[in-house]
Order: structure tokens, then sequence, then C-alpha cells
């Protein structure tokens, strides 16, 4: 069977009821920064597994809370995640090494608040970046990321669009 797994990142202390219909389907909720309150992590789904880490923005408490990497297997995948990842092929400083040395198969980021999926053929590797689910920013449409991790593959990927940004 596998694990439904919901992506947002960029929250900026910013959940809403759409965004929170979307977690409600799935097994696990991932997290990649820029939190901001840490209302937004209560609000989340009861009884639902929680990763994250901290982004730019986040404080002290969220630090604490939350680390600036999180590297770990499910669904016989190699997954790690941090808040500034860059992109392929141009990754942020340390980023593409690390994904090297844990031997990444999915690499998880936010910061950018642009939702981009690409497979990254030298690092065979698959880059997930879903984009921003807050109101801060200059991204136009608010958007997370849904897939199945099934027998070390990620399956039924797609994109959810939650709205224009600034839109109530």
């Amino acid at each position: 069977m596998a694990t439904k797994i919901a992506l947002i990142s960029d929250s900026h202390s910013y959940i809403d009821h759409k965004t929170l219909d979307y977690l409600q389907e799935v097994d696990e909720i991932w997290h990649a920064g820029d939190i901001g309150d840490l209302k937004v992590m209560e609000a989340l789904p009861v009884g639902k597994k929680v990763r994250a880490v901290f982004g730019n923005i986040d404080d002290a408490e969220a630090q604490e809370k939350y680390p600036e990497w999180q590297d770990f297997e499910l669904e016989n995948i190699r997954i790690l995640m941090c808040h500034i990842g860059g992109k392929p092929p141009r990754y942020a400083k340390g980023v593409k090494p690390k994904i090297k040395s844990v031997k990444a198969q999915l690499f998880i980021c936010g910061h950018s608040h642009i939702c981009k999926v690409e497979y990254d053929p030298e690092l065979n590797c698959l880059y997930l970046n879903p984009g921003a689910i807050g109101q801060q920013g200059f991204h136009q449409m608010r958007t997370l990321l849904l897939f199945d991790l099934h027998q070390g593959k990620v399956v039924d990927l797609r994109v959810v669009e939650l709205g224009k940004r600034g839109k109530l």
C-alpha cells in the first residue's frame, strides 16, 4: 500500500481551510520551511505524521522544534529536505554534495515560492518544490504538491492550486 504525502512550504504564518482540507486525505504532511507562527503546525490535522524543516524566517522556537535538514527513508526512497535548496542544476551552496553523500532519490526544498518538479539526471534525483501556501511573497498562485510513495517510486504526483495570493 502506498503512503500518501502532502508537501507544503512557505506558509509565513498562514494556513487556510482549503489547504487543511487537502491535508486531511494524506498519511504524512511535509513542510519545507518558512513556517512562521507555529500555530500553523498546531492547525495541521491530528493523527498525521509531520516532517518539517525550519526556514530563513523561522524564529528560535521553530529552529528548536524542527531541524535544518531532514534525511530519511520511506517506501524504499531516500529523501532529503531543507528550506533553501536552489534548483537543478544550480543548487544552493552545499546542497549538491549533501544530495550525493546521502544518495537522495528525492530532494525537497521551498524558499523560492515557485512550484517546480524536475528530474536531475546527473544526481539521479527528483527535485520537488511545492511553491507557497502562504500570502507573503511575490508568487501569484498558492500551491502545494500531493503524491504517493509506493515501492521505491513517486506516483500520482499532482499540483494543487489553492487560489491566488491575496484573495481570501
